[in-house]
């Protein structure tokens, strides 16, 4: 059976739950969930971490831990905590377990100076689920996982930071896309109809000297071609792709009209050979115009090919610019980051010598007040002492006063009774009666004498807790009187 009041889950059913209500405020209560550990303290790995404004060490890391036990009632337990944990007012032993009821009042921690009550004080209740659930404390996985979003969204500002940068060589290709079509316009004044459309029938020796020029032309124009291309590659990750593209396609554009015209020139010269095997008498006046028009179309080729030798300067020229460019950009940035990194560790290192200061004024705090505590602990014990002596000669007294023989004034040995009710040592009366039958005190005559072995034990027990001198001046008086009795 289980006692009326104590605290056992499984019975949520009308939507109520057991938690720790915060005394004095509706915010900031920890919720008991069944078959879960809960864990407080001001650590990372705790179920609720408790950070005090007022003194940051009060609470420990891992303060306390409850949980349940095989019959679903909740306990509690002091994990080792500095200040340790209260139940009803009562402190608990570290690592020992306490079950907990409806209406028990927690305290983690002491109460500092001039202040009543704890800074963390807990009611344990059972709620409606509305009723408690805005009044909750966010657990630490919540708080760990706020942090969380607070860093992304940092990065993402970064990242929109660095994109000006990197249209920056975009903008400078666009420029190398437009000035490297201009000189285009050239090549199309002289088409593939129009070259067709001239005679071809004789062509003189001298026109095969043509190949080797073209192929001198043709190989100092692809390595060019080649290393712009490699730059391309190379800038094109900083630069915008569709500008990249467009400067790259038109290049390609250029390049392709360049092989038209060494392809017709070709077709050209073998048309010319052919001519000139077929008929080697011919008109000269027509070979010398085929001579002419094969010489426009060589010098419209170098033109081209010049055109085409000064763009790839010019392109590299600007990429080398544009590297440049990069390089400072990355270099800024750099220096940018490494300031940003010097600045948050500054702050962060004076945000721990804050918390280092806050905690020596915290350690100062709880010193102090141990040492109060020391203090009145010593002044309670010299109370004590001064009574328990205060005690001891009031004993004394009344020893003195109460105990001693009227007769010898030394402690009753081996004390009489009288019928009259006074007591006496035995030997000093028996010696008073030699000479009067009457009560020294009250002049009454002796009719009786009773043995009091109840003084006798009371004065040997108080004997023995006096100093050493008068035990032995007891010792003596008591062997001084048996001698004399056998005598």
């Amino acid at each position: 059976m289980e006692e009326p009041g104590s605290l056992v889950t499984g019975d949520r059913a009308g939507g109520r739950s057991w938690c720790l209500r915060r005394v004095g405020m509706n915010a900031e209560w920890l919720l008991l969930e069944d078959g879960n550990e809960v864990t407080i303290g001001r650590g990372f790995g705790v179920t609720y971490q408790l950070v005090s404004k007022i003194c940051p060490l009060m609470i420990s890391r891992n303060h306390c831990v409850l949980k349940q036990n095989v019959e679903g009632q909740w306990t509690i337990m002091d994990n080792k905590s500095l200040n340790g944990v209260w139940l009803n007012r009562v402190r608990l032993e570290p690592l020992k377990v306490y079950s907990v009821r409806k209406g028990d009042h927690i305290q983690l921690g002491v109460p500092l100076e001039n202040k009543e009550n704890a800074e963390y004080e807990y009611e344990v209740t059972e709620e409606d689920w509305e009723r408690m659930y805005p009044c909750l404390a966010p657990k630490n996985d919540q708080m760990t996982g706020k942090n969380r979003g607070l860093r992304t969204k940092r990065k993402f500002s970064l990242d929109e930071l660095e994109g000006p940068g990197a249209e920056g060589p975009s903008n400078l290709k666009s420029k190398i896309s437009k000035v490297s079509c201009e000189p285009g316009q050239p090549v199309k004044s002289h088409g593939k109809g129009e070259v067709a459309s001239q005679p071809s029938e004789y062509l003189d020796p001298k026109l095969t000297s043509l190949e080797p020029s073209e192929k001198a032309t043709e190989a100092h124009v692809h390595p060019g071609s080649a290393k712009i291309i490699e730059l391309h590659r190379k800038k094109q990750k900083a630069s915008n792709p569709s500008v990249s593209q467009s400067s790259l396609e038109l290049f390609k554009v250029t390049m392709s009209r360049i092989l038209k015209l060494k392809t017709q020139m070709q077709e050209k010269q073998v048309a010319v050979l052919k001519v000139k095997k077929q008929t080697q008498k011919g008109n000269s006046k027509k070979i010398v115009k085929m001579e002419q028009e094969l010489q426009d179309l060589q010098s419209q080729l170098c033109a081209e090919q010049a055109q085409q030798q000064a763009r790839v300067e010019q392109l590299e020229k600007t990429f080398q610019e544009e590297e440049q460019h990069l390089q400072g950009l990355e270099k800024e940035q750099g220096e940018e980051d490494l300031k940003q990194q010097l600045a948050q560790a500054l702050q962060e290192h004076r945000a721990l010598m804050e918390e280092l200061n806050r905690s020596k004024k915290d350690f100062e705090a709880i010193i102090q007040a141990k040492n109060k505590e020391l203090e009145q602990t010593k002044e309670e014990k010299e109370k004590v002492q001064a009574q328990k002596e205060e005690v001891l000669s009031h004993v004394n007294d009344v020893l003195e006063n109460e105990l001693q023989c009227i007769i010898c004034s030394e402690y009753f040995i081996e004390a009489v009774t009288l019928n009259c009710a006074h007591s006496f040592c035995s030997y000093c009366i028996n010696e008073w009666m030699k000479r009067k039958v009457e009560c020294p005190i009250c002049r009454k005559d002796i009719k009786s004498k009773t043995h009091s072995l109840v003084l006798d034990n009371c004065i040997n027990k108080m004997v023995d807790n006096l100093s050493s001198e008068v035990k032995e001046r007891r010792i003596v008086l008591i062997r001084e009187r048996k001698a004399k009795r056998l005598s």
